[in-house]
């Protein structure tokens, strides 16, 4: 199980909590510093079942700055997409879990943290 950090953001730290309490085998990305590459990204949008835009913390002054807002949301601009959270990591919405099972989560509540534990 791998989870995809910021440690200066709250959620993250609960994450780490519950994962530390419940007495979990994890390794932690801080993924500010140790950036996914745009395969790595689309390889965990898979195990997700998500698209780019749903992970993308738009409220970010870079998302404002790139105009993501105008963005196409569909196929044909995934690759776009994924290009501009490489680039940006801190448009990645977080924490992601990477469960043992091959699935992921955007793991934003304990409840979330404990379901990926599960798995």
């Amino acid at each position: 199980m791998e989870i995809w950090i910021n440690p200066a953001c709250s959620k993250c730290r609960s994450a780490l909590t519950v994962l530390d309490a419940e007495g979990a085998d994890y390794t932690v990305r801080r993924y500010l510093e140790d950036v996914p590459s745009e395969d790595e990204i689309a390889a965990v949008l898979d195990r997700l079942g998500l698209e780019p835009w749903d992970i993308t913390r738009t409220q970010e002054t870079v998302a404002a700055e790139l105009g993501l807002k105008d963005w196409a949301r569909d196929a044909s601009a995934r690759g776009r997409w994924i290009t501009a959270l490489a680039a940006h990591p801190r448009l990645i919405q977080r924490p992601i879990i990477t469960a043992d099972d091959g699935s992921a989560l955007v793991a934003r509540t304990d409840e979330a943290v404990r379901d990926a534990l599960s798995r």
